[in-house]
Formats: structure tokens, C-alpha cells, sequence
């Protein structure tokens, strides 16, 4: 079996594009990051909806995705967290104003990124995933050096959109651990305005990680919204155009607040 045939074998929805991509638009940047095991497929949708309101919109392929479950139990969250460092600065060149989003763990590395830069505009998170159930996190622990992966449960993989490994990589899994643990740390440094989009849905999170997200964060200015109908893919959803709308208003409030500080020289 050559190597494409594997990695078919490995994604579901092997056939949606899954690269990096970068959609040229205005001055205002948004770099978007998917999540656990999954491929920039996860946020294209809103990429394009974003992009169509005159945005430029980068998505980047985490390392060891994409590829196979083992090249991704090589990789630690610092390999993650690195790659949207990157691209931050990538953007930056070309943009003079950027956000920073993402979904689930995607969520979880622009908020890493975001305590990091104050000069990022501000934070869109998707489904953040800040807690999953902790027998899970346990089972990392304890199977890690036996078994390499599980498999996913077929209601996990019955999006259409959605692209990302059929499998659940064990050390992966102790990563995103490990994830949460820094994040949970740098949370009051992150002060740029937040927005939080979760759905009822969700069987993937655990939803009290969420509201911790909310109340820990530094921000000032800061929004939470509840998509009633969506599951845990929540921008791949049926409530993509509300995400979509609330994720521009956002935005735009954010920019106008910013034009005029800038117009009334008050510090920001």
C-alpha cells in the first residue's frame, strides 16, 4: 500500500481539500487553526465567509496532521503551538491588524498565541476545548505505552465537511492534556476582546471548561453565544451563517473601537 492509499485510509473525508491555504483580501488578517486530529478543512467554511466580508484568512495544517496517526504521536503541544507562532508573524507582515481563532484545540492554541502577542486584535474560539472528560485523560495516561491509538466512535465521524484521522492517537492525547495545562495558566494574560461560540450539542467537551475560558480570561471585552442546534464541529455545522454573522460582528465592533482610540489618541 503506497502512501497515499494510508493516509486515505486514515481520513475521513479523504477527498475534501485538507491544505494550508491563504485567501488574499484587506488589510485585516484572521489566522484560523483547527483542532485535534483534524485538517484545515475544519475552518474553511468560515474562512470563505470571512474572506467574502473583505478579509484576508490564513489556515494552517498543525503538525503531524494530515499525514498518519504515528507522525502525529510524534509531535508535543509545543510543536502545535510553534506552527501558529509562525504563521502570527507571517501575517503580521502582511496584515496591520490580525486576529487570531480557532476550533476545539484550535481554540485552545489561538489562546496560547493570544497571551503571547498583546498587538493581536483580538481572540474567536470555537468549541474551546479547555476540559474533555477526565477518564479519558487518564486512559492517555495508562494505555500510551501499549496501544498507539483507539478507534473513534461513528458518531464522531458523520460530518460531511469535516476532515481529520479515524482514530484517536493515545500520546496525542496526553499532549492536548498538556495543552490545557499551559493554557489554564497564561488565561488572565489574555486581554485582547474574546469571543466564544459553543454549542449544546457538544458531546466532545466538557462544557464547565468552556465557562472557564469566559471567567478566567483577561479580557475586558469579551462574548459567549450558544448555538442551540450545532455539534461540536460547530463552524461546520447548520448554524454556520449565524456563527459566521456573530464572528463579524464581533469583529467589527472590535475594529471600531480600535479606530477610535487611534482617533482620540487615548491608550490602548
Amino acid at each position: 500500500m503506497n502512501q497515499q492509499a494510508k493516509i486515505e485510509r486514515v481520513l475521513h473525508n479523504a477527498h475534501l481539500p485538507g491544505d494550508p491555504f491563504f485567501l488574499e483580501g484587506g488589510p485585516v488578517g484572521v489566522l484560523l487553526s483547527h483542532g485535534y486530529t483534524a485538517t484545515p478543512a475544519e475552518v474553511r467554511l468560515l474562512a470563505e465567509r470571512l474572506h467574502a466580508a473583505g478579509h484576508t484568512v490564513a489556515g494552517l495544517l498543525l503538525p503531524g496532521h494530515g499525514s498518519t496517526p504515528a507522525e502525529m504521536s510524534r509531535c508535543t503541544w509545543r510543536d502545535w503551538a510553534e506552527a501558529v507562532e509562525v504563521e502570527v508573524r507571517l501575517l503580521k507582515e502582511r496584515c496591520a491588524t490580525v486576529f487570531v481563532g480557532g476550533e476545539s484545540m484550535g481554540a485552545l492554541l489561538a489562546l496560547y498565541t493570544a497571551s503571547r502577542h498583546p498587538e493581536i486584535a483580538g481572540v474567536l474560539t470555537y468549541a474551546p476545548a479547555m476540559r474533555i472528560a477526565t477518564h479519558v485523560v487518564w486512559a492517555s495516561y495508562l494505555l500510551s505505552p501499549f496501544v498507539p491509538h483507539v478507534k473513534k466512535k461513528p458518531l464522531e465521524l458523520t460530518n460531511e465537511y469535516w476532515q481529520g484521522y479515524t482514530v484517536h492517537p493515545v500520546r496525542a492525547l496526553r499532549q492536548l492534556h498538556r495543552l490545557q495545562l499551559a493554557v489554564r495558566q497564561v488565561l488572565p494574560r489574555v486581554r485582547q476582546p474574546l469571543l466564544i461560540v459553543q454549542a449544546r450539542l457538544d458531546t466532545a467537551i466538557d462544557p464547565r471548561g468552556v465557562k472557564e475560558v469566559f471567567q478566567r480570561a483577561g479580557s475586558r471585552f469579551k462574548e459567549y453565544h450558544w448555538m442551540e442546534d450545532s455539534g461540536h464541529a460547530l463552524i461546520l455545522d447548520k448554524e454556520i451563517e449565524v456563527v459566521s454573522i456573530l464572528t463579524l460582528r464581533f469583529m467589527g465592533k472590535v475594529l471600531e473601537g480600535s479606530n477610535l482610540r487611534e482617533a482620540y489618541g487615548a491608550k490602548t
